[in-house]
């Protein structure tokens, strides 16, 4: 990765602001890169752990939880392009689990005071997250819907680990036995979509969401520390993963670090927020986003499907119906956020990616030729970005001249 094309005050500004982050021990250590137009600022800063010195490296290995997100839609377009199914295919053939569905009557109702859905859901409604149902954005015990989703561990009621779902087909089997939260397409829902969007991947393609993802995505751009496993020889590669304990006021451990849940074959390949990853292998999936759907000689998807995955899918409606997740300045695309409007001076319209839940940020913007990506493995306080992602995006966007 060249810096040819950054200053020195760039270089030092970007490494100032998230050094300060470790220096106040807010976070071990993190791993982060800014590209324009193909000159890279790598910082690698810190450590593993509090209470381990070994630093991290471009090849650290981290949970990049709901960033998977981008890899499963590009894996669903994968079989779009390959005329496998179509975007306004019903899902019926492939999951019948969720076929036939019912619809609470309001999301305050009991689970057996439903109507029929109006009609199946299709690979466009898991794409665009508007499948009918995912997280509630409310207080635990706020509707009665919300016990079964957290009792059956359907996921989308908070942060969960691989080995805290059941096996693919059972938790299909689950999701089935509920009602849908409202109408096929008549909202937007976040997380669940990206876990039956995983399923229906492996159906179509018949073989594991992971299989085919490392056939088509990991394995032609070169991703190899990239999935849902993380090999035994490599486990030592991944960071500690904290969160912010209000009650101790301190960072503690999310996961106990001697039983870490990537060691073995999850019963359950997350779509949503499954899979690890290092810098360098994310780095090369965002290249090949932005250039297009190709990375050097390997295509994964072609202009045009690139430019439809990455532009606004959302009625104006549907977006301002869900402010924690899009404020005034962001909506959805086919899998991930599009930026609409510029309300700070890092969101440019056309920009597009994710964050994830434990401590990630990526996005590209193609209008500027850029490429940010953060990764920390400090657990997000909030569906509100944490300072270390807005300071990191303003040092960015900042250092353009």
């Amino acid at each position: 990765m060249s810096t040819a094309g950054l200053s020195r005050p760039d270089l030092d500004r970007l490494h100032r602001v998230l050094a300060a982050q470790v220096e106040r021990r807010d976070l071990p250590g993190l791993v982060a890169v800014v590209s324009r137009s193909g000159d890279a600022q790598v910082e690698t800063i810190g450590t593993l752990a509090f209470d381990d010195a070994t630093p991290m490296a471009l090849d650290t290995i981290f949970r990049i939880a709901s960033l998977t997100k981008l890899a499963t839609a590009v894996a669903a377009l994968i079989l779009v392009e390959g005329c496998r199914i179509r975007l306004d295919s019903s899902i019926d053939r492939w999951l019948p689990e969720l076929a036939d569905r019912r619809v609470l009557r309001s999301l305050a109702s009991e689970p057996d005071d439903t109507v029929p859905a109006h009609r199946p859901i299709t690979l466009r409604d898991l794409l665009t997250y508007r499948m009918g149902f995912g997280g509630i954005m409310a207080m635990p015990g706020t509707y009665p819907i919300q016990k079964l989703i957290r009792d059956l561990r359907i996921g989308g009621d908070g942060p969960m680990l691989a080995t805290d779902y059941p096996p693919t087909d059972e938790w299909l089997r689950r999701l089935g036995s509920l009602p849908l939260l409202t109408q096929p397409g008549e909202a937007w829902h976040y997380q669940v979509s990206g876990d039956v969007l995983g399923a229906l991947i492996a159906r179509v393609a018949g073989r594991s969401l992971g299989a085919f993802m490392r056939e088509r995505i990991f394995e032609p751009l070169g991703m190899k520390d990239t999935g849902f496993r993380v090999p035994a020889e490599k486990l030592r590669r991944m960071p500690a993963f904290y969160r912010f304990d209000r009650e101790a006021n301190a960072l503690t451990h999310f996961e106990d670090p001697a039983h870490n849940a990537y060691a073995a074959e999850p019963p359950f390949e997350s779509g949503g927020g499954g899979l690890a990853a290092s810098l360098d292998d994310w780095f090369a999936f965002h290249r090949m986003l932005l250039g297009r759907g190709r990375l050097g000689r390997e295509r994964i998807l072609s202009p045009a499907t690139v430019a439809l995955m990455t532009s606004d899918q959302l009625p104006p409606e549907q977006r301002t119906a869900n402010p924690i997740f899009f404020g005034r300045h962001s909506s959805w695309g086919l899998g991930f956020a599009v930026d609409i409007a510029r309300t700070e001076i890092f969101h440019s319209p056309g920009r597009y990616g994710w964050t994830g839940g434990f401590g990630t940020t990526t996005y590209n913007d193609p209008a500027n030729d850029l490429i940010g990506i953060l990764f920390t493995q400090r657990m997000m306080d909030s569906p509100e970005p944490p300072a270390v992602f807005v300071d990191f995006w303003t040092a960015a966007y900042g250092a353009m001249g």
